[in-house]
């Protein structure tokens, strides 16, 4: 008897000493975000990789230089220390021609679940219907600017996620086949098809990122970046954020306030079909015919209109929206 009372006594002490016990135990603090240095972009190598670009010829799908480059693009991004998806898919002209196509996708850190996404187009405009030379209407461009400078921008940012590492998603998606649509507006969906393919089949299933940048036409000299329509329906809070951010940090002559028209480009397709709020930097200067500068879809879209400047403030933009987010300050 004697063992059970004291059996009984302990129980007793060991349920007091719960009922005693703190039951709003604070939880541990958050460590404070990681602090990292934003590489500088360097302009003189993006200009050096659409010099590549270009020396391929144009890169309209079916012709050599088109797959000449992919393999370059392949290579390199690969060789930049990215995971790198072809995702091959059938393209049409303005023919409706079909052809093979491929978007491109390069990944760092596909592991994590904190991503961001930036594109460009790849692909060169097979006509050049916009040039003053009636007679080079048919023939294909060089795209310097239309397709080159978008894609050089994003090679220099894979170098330098290679050599800054961070411990975050990036997703660089070179999109094929955008250039090949039809202007007489009967056929809207003759654009952009690289990303409505891939807007519909992402190369990872129920893909998201927490925002998107999409690069256009960034290379030219003196560029006006406005806030062009459908970024500013679909993506307003990331818009005002990027063009803060690049006002802040003097690029506020090319990063305007003006409201420009929406353009059928690769980010609106990424807004819907997959939802996630993207933004087009997009080169639309002021009392334009066409909304674009004047070397669109002509034979004058050549390595003389690039300028340093432009990509520079495009490229440390991009690299700047990158660490910042994984810093948790964007």
């Amino acid at each position: 008897m004697r063992s059970l009372y004291l059996g009984f006594f302990l129980l007793f002490l060991l349920a007091a000493c719960k009922q005693d016990a703190p039951t709003n135990v604070p939880a541990p603090p958050v460590p404070p975000p990681v602090r990292v240095n934003i590489p500088s972009f360097d302009p003189a190598a993006a200009f050096a990789l659409i010099e590549k670009q270009v020396a391929f010829g144009p890169r309209n799908p079916g012709s050599p230089g088109h797959a000449a480059c992919r393999d370059w693009l392949i290579e390199t991004l690969t060789s930049y220390g990215a995971k790198v998806i072809a995702q091959d898919f059938t393209a049409r002209d303005l023919t409706d021609k079909k052809y093979d196509a491929t978007n491109i996708i390069a990944s760092f850190h596909p592991e994590s679940s904190r991503r961001v996404l930036l594109t460009a187009h790849w692909d060169t405009r097979a006509y050049g219907d916009y040039d003053p030379d009636e007679n080079r209407h048919t023939s294909p461009i060089p795209g310097a600017d239309d397709g080159g400078s978008g894609v050089a921008v994003l090679l220099e940012v894979a170098r330098l996620l290679q050599a800054n590492p961070i411990d975050f998603g990036v997703d660089i998606v070179l999109f094929d086949a955008e250039d090949q649509g039809k202007n007489n507006g009967t056929d809207p969906l003759s654009w952009c098809q690289g990303a409505q393919y891939w807007g519909k089949q992402p190369h990872v299933d129920n893909y998201k990122a927490q925002y998107g940048i999409h690069l256009d036409m960034v290379g030219a000299k003196n560029p006006r970046f406005g806030k062009e329509g459908f970024s500013r329906s679909y993506a307003p809070q990331i818009q005002e954020k990027v063009w803060k951010m690049a006002q802040g940090m003097g690029y506020g002559m090319f990063f305007v306030n003006d409201f420009t028209n929406p353009v059928t480009d690769d980010h609106k397709y990424i807004n819907e079909l997959r939802q996630i709020p993207t933004v087009n930097i997009i080169n639309q200067p002021l009392a334009s015919e066409t909304g674009f500068a004047t070397h669109w879809h002509t034979h004058g879209d050549g390595l003389e209109i690039i300028d340093l400047r432009s990509l520079k403030a495009v490229g440390q933009v991009v690299i700047a929206s990158v660490y910042n987010t994984y810093m948790q300050r964007f």
